[in-house]
C-alpha cells in the first residue's frame, strides 16, 4: 500500500485506487495528481491499495480485497490483512474509490444509500448514474468507511483513465479540496434488488443494456444458447457475459431521479 497527501494538516478526504489490480484507471490518476501538486484548500490523502495485485496485473492475490472489509490483521491472506490496514488509514476520512468494470462505458457512482452526502455530492459528478447498494455491500469498504464509489468506464481502456482523472478532479472540487466551481445534473437513482445468477457454460450472451428496462417476458441473457427470461422487469446493472464468475450481474429498481438546483434568473 502507497499513502501520500498533498496540503498540510489533518486530511478529512481521501482518494483511493488500486483496490483491484487488474483495475489501473484509478492510479493512473492518482499518479498525475501526485506530479502536478496543485495548490489545494484543504489537504487529502492518496492511497494507492492493493500493490501486490498491481504488480501482477491481477484482480487479487488471495482473494477480493473489496469483499472481506474490515479485514483481519492476523489474518492468512494478503488482502484481509491490507483491509485492516486500509480501514486503519482511511478512518475519519470521506474516501472517493475508483473502480472499472467489463460491462459499462460510462461512469457511474455507487453508494450504500442514499443520505445527505451522496445526494450532494453525486450530481455534481460526470456520472450518469448513482446505485444503492443497500443488501448488496457486505465486506465492502463502504460498510466500515464513509465511501463514495465510481466506475470509470471499461476495464484497462484510454477513456476509463480520463474518466477517472476528470471524476476524481470534479469530486475534490466538490469538497472545497480544489478551488473552482462543479456542474450539477440531473441523476437516475437505482437500488439493487437481487443477483442474476448464471449457470456452468462454455459461452454466455447479454441482450440488454445496463441501466435500460428490460420489460417482464423478454429474453436478457443466455448460457450456451439458452435464453433467459425476465420475470418481471428490472433494471440491468454491471451486467455482462464474463464479468462475473457465477452471475451475470444485478437486477435492480429505479428509485427516483435527483434533480440539480434550477439556475438562477
Amino acid at each position: 500500500m502507497r499513502v501520500a497527501q498533498i496540503g498540510s494538516g489533518t486530511p478529512e478526504i481521501a482518494v483511493l485506487a488500486g483496490v483491484h489490480g487488474d483495475e489501473p484507471c484509478g492510479v493512473r490518476a492518482v499518479e498525475r495528481l501526485l506530479e502536478e501538486r496543485p495548490t489545494v484548500q484543504r489537504p487529502v490523502k492518496l492511497v494507492v491499495a492493493n500493490e501486490n495485485a498491481l504488480e501482477r496485473r491481477v484482480r487479487f492475490v488471495d482473494e477480493d480485497l473489496n469483499r472481506v472489509f474490515p479485514g483481519d490483521p492476523d489474518a492468512e491472506t494478503h488482502e484481509r490483512r491490507l483491509a485492516h490496514r486500509l480501514v486503519e488509514e482511511l478512518e475519519g476520512c470521506l474516501t472517493f474509490s475508483m473502480h472499472s468494470t467489463q460491462s459499462y462505458a460510462d461512469p457511474f457512482a455507487i453508494v450504500d444509500g442514499v443520505d445527505e452526502t451522496a445526494a450532494r455530492l453525486c450530481p455534481q459528478l460526470p456520472v450518469t448514474a448513482m446505485v444503492e447498494t443497500e443488501n448488496f455491500a457486505e465486506g465492502r469498504l463502504m460498510t466500515e468507511i464513509d465511501t463514495i464509489e465510481v466506475e470509470c468506464g471499461q476495464q484497462g481502456s484510454e477513456s476509463a483513465a480520463q474518466n477517472a482523472n476528470r471524476l476524481m478532479r470534479a469530486f475534490l472540487t466538490a469538497v472545497g479540496v480544489l478551488p473552482g466551481d462543479t456542474v450539477s445534473r440531473d441523476l437516475p437513482v437505482f437500488r439493487l434488488t437481487d443477483v442474476v445468477p448464471k449457470e456452468p457454460a462454455d459461452t454466455y450472451e447479454v441482450f440488454v443494456e445496463n441501466f435500460t428496462e428490460v420489460e417482464a417476458g423478454a429474453p436478457f441473457a443466455a448460457a450456451d444458447g439458452n435464453e433467459q427470461v425476465a420475470d418481471e422487469s428490472f433494471y440491468p446493472v454491471l451486467m455482462s457475459p464474463y464479468g462475473y464468475r457465477d452471475v451475470f450481474g444485478y437486477a435492480a429498481e429505479k428509485l427516483e431521479v435527483l434533480e440539480s438546483p434550477a439556475a438562477a434568473d
